[in-house]
């Protein structure tokens, strides 16, 4: 079902948005599918492992060659001997002598090489934006079963948790099991978040105590919370600290209705974090294609760099058409 089958608001009240950088925002849509590939001197020299000091076999490739190939692999969505003979042809192309790492290296490296975080400099307190959302795994998509009327139970799936910024970043991520409580790995994320937070949005799944008492914790002294309160919540009269903000919603849903309030607190800009999992599931997919557990968590990392990335290089601005 689409989006707009499952609103709510009728097509004629929607608020209507056009993009008013359209010029730099296609330039850096056509950046995105710039092919251009090379290799500085540092990275030739880094491609190759350092003896470990220690008895025994020693790698051959550094997880910059590794986490380079698995890149490469996901950006262009190719099976593991495609990417090493891809790597391979750039390596000739540019007359390197340098080894290509093998599909079977590749395989077995992706569960525990060290990727690192792109990390983004921010010149204030953050607006972030919490959400999740399921990766398939295995066996067919829900669709398939539903036409075939089959209950498929091989199918699994891992759920992915995003903090976006108001820029669209990816400030932090985490790949968890199914079955994983959203607000307890938010509150794990956090712990990741350097910057201050001067607002967090989230959905009704975040709606905990230990939530609450997570974010007056990270830092941010002012920080304002918007997170809509469970239908059946009520007043805590011994709240304290930022555990009141949650009181104030329940007493202003109260008052004005559930819609209006959604309007003043700002709690549609969650759809930030939807966003940012659209964009995922389209340029990445909404598959993981590692089989092992810790290599899909560096399968997902390695996606957000790639995403992170291209949001880098661009993004819409879009503002409000006033009637």
């Amino acid at each position: 079902m689409s989006a707009r089958a499952k609103s709510k608001v009728s097509p004629k009240y929607k608020t209507k948005y056009r993009v008013k950088n359209w010029a730099a925002y296609d330039d850096a849509l056509r950046e995105r599918g710039d092919i251009t590939v090379w290799f500085d001197e540092e990275a030739c020299f880094a491609w190759n492992a350092p003896p470990s000091g220690r008895p025994g076999g020693q790698r051959r490739y550094s997880d910059l060659a590794i986490v380079t190939a698995l890149t490469l692999r996901t950006v262009f969505h190719l099976a593991l001997r495609q990417t090493e003979g891809f790597v391979a042809s750039l390596i000739a192309l540019m007359d390197l002598s340098l080894k290509t790492p093998d599909h079977t290296t590749l395989s077995r490296r992706n569960r525990d090489v060290e990727v690192t975080w792109l990390a983004r400099g921010h010149d204030g307190p953050l607006h972030l934006v919490i959400d999740s959302s399921g990766l398939k795994i295995l066996g067919d998509g829900e669709w398939q079963a539903h036409k075939h009327k089959t209950a498929n139970k091989r199918r699994r799936w891992r759920k992915l948790h995003l903090g976006i910024d108001g820029d669209g970043y990816i400030i932090a991520s985490a790949l968890t099991d199914s079955g994983e409580d959203d607000a307890s790995v938010a509150i794990s994320m956090l712990e990741h978040v350097k910057d201050a937070i001067a607002q967090f949005t989230a959905d009704g799944a975040y709606d905990t105590r230990p939530m609450y008492d997570a974010l007056a914790t990270s830092g941010a002294t002012d920080i304002s919370i918007v997170i809509p309160p469970k239908k059946t919540a009520t007043v805590d009269s011994r709240a304290v600290g930022l555990w009141c903000q949650r009181n104030e919603a329940i007493e202003r849903i109260g008052a004005v209705g559930r819609r209006q309030w959604w309007k003043e607190s700002g709690a549609h800009r969650q759809a930030r974090a939807e966003n940012g999992m659209y964009r995922y599931k389209r340029i990445i997919g909404d598959c993981l294609r590692a089989r092992h557990h810790e290599a899909q968590k560096r399968e997902a990392l390695i996606a957000v760099n790639v995403i992170n990335r291209m949001t880098a290089l661009g993004m819409p601005e879009s503002v409000k058409i006033l009637a």
